[in-house]
């Protein structure tokens, strides 16, 4: 082997022992190949003045040509090198990005940035041709000192370049929502040649902010760097240039609220500033190094809400707490409502973009979920929607940029800067050359320890890989075996009369597979039709008997819906927590559910309950309601809310007014439930059975003919809702059209309305009866007396003012001789029984009506009532407004649950505003919106 003495030149600040002298073959030979992994990378490892000194030291260096490299070809050949395709000879072949695999060279050792230490999915084909060509590469990400910190790098010309991005993209932004700013004088950053064209603008734009020329609209911008890397650094940087403040996080509120508009202000922040122990106590850089999962961030709560703009600059881990979640930007990026003067147009919220130059999709800003491209650069997310938009004009949601390759942008000057730390390493990396065995390189550690395969394989720092690579294989294995390796996966348990539209929307989502289990095949069968592509098929469990069936099938899912009664969701709540899958319903929480709640939590365990209609959109349009008045300063004095599925005008001609569009035994039932409401600061109980015997009038919508009467316990919903004792009338009521309540008092009074389980009910027990019969052994009559008489008793026990309720009955032919199926009791009986005779026709529609009326006290003293009215109507031939109102409802607040937008573990309602802000404006694609007018009231 011949040694190779280099220049002195080259020696100058080398260490002399490792790096005097080449150990390898003939004359050391430095290969540049050219950037293929997209038109925008101009970059290279080393600029021309690099080169110079290489072969001034007497080392080689070959340049494959292009001519999309920031440098000129011809600025390398005057430095020395020479223009070569093939790199055959060189000892160690350099680029920034990864090389294609038809173009590896066998027994090579290369050097760039592989993004393989993670596994990285994408990459992990490549990493596979390199060790079945025994490359020895070395990843410029791994050059690191003993502290872990990178030597080698590019981050601050990447936070130049998000700087420069960021600033164009505002001034289109804020131009879209119709405020001119200084900012649109800049350019993109690839726009300018260097830096210093760049910094010329933002002092242009910098002398028209110091000239006060900003729109007043505006307030105060604050620019919120996050780090104290190299990227945030950077950013920094440039951002001096512009007219600024550096403030606290601690004065973060004072600034926001009453901040100059002839400066911006910034503010840097570390993790101390925002990562807290969970247990308590202070921020400690050695225990979050080690066990980053122990702290929690209060970043989205006590920093980002007074920010304007976030440049996020800092690496994440998966163990670490995120910036920003899904549910936090449903907070930060709801609207404000101001009262300014008409057309002057106003911000729709505070935050209005995000840079987040360490674009790591779904890391510490979670909705990030998709880089940007220097050819695309900016989005603008909708929190609402959980989704993205290309139009600057969206009215709501936030600018993002987030540029994987940002300093692709500033090709000239990163190539300098890169060749500039990786200089010094050079000799090491060329005694890294293939023919030299891997234990004995004579390089210094942080070249070796940056060597991720040689002959063939992982070196002992980067074996985990193969473990890591397992790992994640049999994770998409497991996942591929079920239904899909990047699908998400939806239980669906029942299928009853709201079922349509939970299965047609999940039919139209894409990378969401449903499963409905049933207990009749034809029931599933029946919804796997709305499905795409096959993306909903069904199974048959019966969920009293197979519980190993349903704890599988659980356990395999990522979300389980449950249609079933109510009577199930404590069973199916159990497996859930147990499997740790989320659930959903949209029947009231019971006491069993409520019980649950902290095991629910410690399992980290989300069950949202009460998304339907009622409960479901009433509360959510209720405390939507409701932070309008406080939100305003405004204190809620009464709140009075009625809702009601009911036949459409047209079609309630019929002796209950009344035709079922959801269980039939759900709306009998309910009238035998107790209720309680709160009326003028006083209490007021209504007994079992009594509710329709304490009608309420309704003065709104008097185009229909209705009645209301008390539901359940309202006063319980003080607590639920927040609202403070100064609520002195409190009342949830159910809507019925005039004559219904004289039927439901006939059939009570001749005990059809019973729930007890009875031998008179019972099918295997004595022979068939008719319902002539049946009412005959009501009234304690034998079965063969004269219709009439019969008739004469049923109208005594009904009582001569309530002729209606009598006509009823004999209208719902209970006096004829036609068989009754019997099931069990009085109530199932006459349910099953209903459901036939008084179900929609082809052709024939039901109604929603929702009403809310809100008083408030203003803070000047002032009244006034807040009327939030929804009616829906069902599709002839199609869904029912009732299975619309509910189905639509579940299964967008069940999407958000799937899609980590609901975070909050435990037993929920959909009473968060995070929760029912989006879920009312997805609702709206559905045609499911209510009006909201305010008129004042006397004192």
């Amino acid at each position: 082997m011949r040694l190779f003495q280099l220049k002195d030149s080259y020696r100058i600040g080398l260490s002399v022992r490792h790096c005097q002298v080449f150990v390898g073959k003939g004359s050391p030979t430095i290969g540049i190949r050219r950037e293929t992994v997209n038109a925008w990378e101009r970059r290279a490892p080393l600029a021309p003045s690099h080169v110079k000194k290489l072969t001034k030291s007497g080392i080689n260096v070959l340049i494959q040509p292009s001519n999309r490299r920031a440098y000129p070809i011809q600025d390398y050949v005057a430095a020395g090198a020479s223009v070569k395709e093939d790199l055959s000879e060189a000892h160690v072949i350099m680029s920034v990005k990864s090389v294609p695999i038809d173009q590896l060279i066998p027994n090579k050792t290369y050097a760039f940035f592989s993004h393989t230490i993670k596994a990285q999915q994408d990459n992990m084909p490549m990493l596979d041709a390199i060790l079945q060509k025994k490359i020895r590469l070395i990843d410029y990400e791994k050059i690191v000192d003993k502290r872990n910190k990178r030597l080698v790098m590019f981050g601050k010309w990447a936070g130049n370049a998000g700087f420069i991005d960021l600033i164009h993209g505002l001034g289109l932004r804020l131009l879209a929502l119709g405020h001119h700013t200084p900012f649109l004088h800049c350019g993109l950053a690839h726009n300018y040649n260097d830096s210093h064209m760049a910094i010329n603008a933002l002092r242009d734009i910098g002398y028209e902010i110091a000239l006060d020329k900003m729109p007043r609209s505006l307030g105060p911008l604050v620019f919120v760097f996050t780090g104290s890397g190299n990227v945030s650094k950077g950013a920094q940087e440039l951002f001096e240039h512009l007219p600024h403040e550096y403030v606290d996080v601690r004065t973060l509120p004072k600034v926001a609220k009453k901040g100059q508009l002839n400066k911006v202000y910034g503010c840097v922040v570390t993790r101390a500033d925002h990562m807290v122990p969970k247990n308590g106590g202070v921020f400690d850089k050695a225990e979050f190094n080690e066990h980053p999962e122990r702290y929690t961030s209060r970043f989205a709560t006590e920093i980002a809400p007074y920010s304007s703009v976030i440049i996020n600059g800092v690496y994440w881990d998966q163990r670490s707490p995120r910036l920003i979640t899904n549910p936090d930007a449903k907070n930060l990026f709801t609207p404000v409502q101001k009262y300014d003067t008409p057309g002057t147009p106003t911000l729709p919220h505070r935050l209005i973009a995000i840079c987040d130059i360490s674009a790591d999709p779904g890391g510490s800003i979670e909705f990030m979920t998709e880089c940007t491209t220097i050819d695309k650069p900016f989005t603008i997310y909708d929190a609402d929607f959980n989704k993205t938009t290309d139009s600057f004009a969206s009215p709501s949601g936030c600018l993002i940029c987030s540029i994987d390759n940002m300093p692709a942008q500033m090709p000239i000057e990163a190539t300098t800067q890169f060749g500039d730390l990786l200089y010094p390493w050079l000799i090491d990396m060329l005694n890294c050359e293939y023919s030299q065995p891997f234990n004995r390189l004579q390089c210094r550690d942080e070249i070796k320890n940056a060597v991720i395969t040689s002959d063939g394989k992982l070196t002992p720092n980067y074996e985990y890989i193969t473990e890591l690579r397992r790992q994640k294989s049999l994770q998409s294995a497991h996942k591929s075996s079920i239904m899909g390796s990047d699908d998400k996966k939806v239980l669906l348990l029942g299928a009853g009369m709201v079922s349509g539209p939970f299965a047609k929307f999940y039919g139209q989502q894409n990378k969401v597979r449903l499963t409905v289990a049933t207990e009749l095949e034809s029931d599933g069968t029946r919804l796997v039709k709305f499905g795409h592509e096959g993306n909903i098929c069904n199974v048959v469990v019966d969920v009293n008997k197979e519980n190993d069936v349903l704890d599988k099938l659980i356990s395999e899912h990522d979300l389980v819906v449950s249609l079933l009664p109510f009577t199930f969701h404590e069973k199916v709540a159990k497996m859930c927590i147990k499997n740790g899958t989320d659930m959903v319903t949209s029947s009231y929480v019971s006491p069993e559910l409520e019980a649950l709640d902290q095991a629910a939590k410690d399992a980290n365990v989300t069950i949202m309950n009460e998304a339907g209609l009622d409960p479901g959109i009433d509360h959510m349009l209720a405390c939507e309601a409701f932070d309008d008045v406080t939100g305003h300063g405004g204190r809620v004095t009464s709140f009075v809310s009625f809702c009601g599925g009911l036949p459409a005008p047209e079609c309630s001609d019929n002796p209950l007014r009344y035709k079922f569009s959801w269980s039939p035994k759900g709306v009998l039932t309910a009238l035998m439930n107790p209720a309680k409401y709160r009326k003028n600061g006083k209490i007021v109980e209504v007994a079992p059975g009594k509710v329709v015997d304490n009608l309420i009038a309704i003065d709104f919508m008097p185009g229909f003919n209705l009645i209301g009467f008390p539901t359940r316990d309202s006063t319980k919903y003080a607590d639920i809702y927040g609202l403070g004792p100064e609520c002195r009338t409190l009342l949830r009521g159910t809507l019925r059209y005039k004559g219904f309540v004289e039927t439901v008092k006939a059939l009570h009074a001749v005990k059809l309305l019973d729930t007890k389980q009875a031998d008179l009910f019972m099918s295997t027990i004595g022979p068939d009866l008719t319902w002539k019969e049946l009412m005959a052994n009501l009234c304690d009559r034998k079965p063969d007396i004269f219709p009439d008489t019969l008739k004469e008793i049923v109208a005594d026990k009904i009582g001569k003012d309530n002729k209606a309720g009598y006509k009823a009955l004999v209208d719902l032919n209970l006096f004829e001789d036609k068989v009754v199926d019997r099931k069990g009791s009085a109530i199932d009986t006459l349910a099953a029984y209903l459901s036939k005779v008084l179900k929609f026709n082809e052709n024939e529609r039901d109604l929603v009506i929702l009403n809310h009326d809100v008083d408030a006290q203003l803070p000047s003293g002032s009244l006034e009532r807040h009327r939030i009215s929804l009616v829906a109507y069902g599709e002839p031939g199609g869904f029912s407004a009732m299975a619309r109102t509910v189905g639509y409802t579940c299964a967008v607040i069940s999407q958000m649950v799937l899609m980590d937008e609901v975070q909050k573990p435990g037993v929920l309602r959909p009473v968060d505003k995070e929760v029912y802000r989006p879920a009312l404006k997805r609702l709206e694609d559905f045609g499911i919106k209510a009006t909201h007018t305010v008129t004042p009231l006397s004192s």
